[in-house]
């Protein structure tokens, strides 16, 4: 109407489109996730897709991360991985025992697929830089495979590890760096951290909070 010059002013140029509520992804129990990791085999394409798996879950990379990976970005020595987030920001993430097995075993088997001049850590069966998509395929299929009883996702995994990380530390500081958000507020509602969880802890900390024993 303002276009076509039928009215002068707009009366909901105020008013706001309601929001929708965030869906935020689901995780896998301890329990599952062990379940869904207990992959059998030792073929090269197995070596790989479990060593991919095991990284997702120990360091809760992002997808893009994971495929952006080099070989010398793995610090075997040091049990960390050097990752290039968003917004070329870097992070230094720790790698589990279980991951670094993993690891190990493909890092035997990659040559099989891989050349010689390769640099990216994971490769597709062509001996290329393994893709996005072709991951998101692999880990659906070991989902089903496996018999998880729900849609399994890379993000699935960054959900679980920051999930069970929080749960066990409670150090939501600590969450927030190893999964690189640069707003702590992401991490909340990443985590399901809602207000309670946080009144708790402050009544549990707080000096002016706690009761006198």
């Amino acid at each position: 109407m303002l276009r076509e010059k039928h009215v002068k002013t707009n009366p909901v140029v105020s008013v706001s489109a309601p929001k929708a509520p965030k869906r935020l992804p689901g995780n896998l129990d301890a329990d599952r996730m062990a379940r869904l990791l207990d992959i059998p085999g030792d073929t090269a394409i197995i070596n790989r897709d479990r060593a991919i798996l095991e990284l997702l879950y120990s360091s809760g990379l992002r997808l893009a991360e994971l495929t952006d990976l080099n070989c010398g970005d793995i610090d075997v020595q040091d049990a960390t991985v050097h990752v290039t987030g968003k917004g070329n920001k870097d992070r230094i993430v720790p790698v589990g025992r279980q991951a670094l097995a993993a690891l190990a075993r493909w890092q035997k088997s990659r040559g099989d697929l891989a050349p010689a001049d390769e640099t990216a850590l994971f490769v597709s069966n062509r001996g290329t830089r393994i893709s996005r998509r072709s991951v998101q395929s692999r880990v659906t299929h070991w989902g089903k495979r496996q018999g998880i009883d729900t849609n399994v996702s890379p993000h699935l995994f960054r959900h679980s590890f920051a999930t069970h990380l929080l749960e066990s530390s409670h150090d939501l500081r600590g969450v927030q760096e190893l999964l690189g958000h640069a707003n702590i507020s992401t991490t909340q509602v990443y985590t399901h951290l809602d207000f309670q969880h946080l009144a708790q802890r402050y009544d549990q900390t707080h000096p002016r909070a706690r009761k006198k024993s």
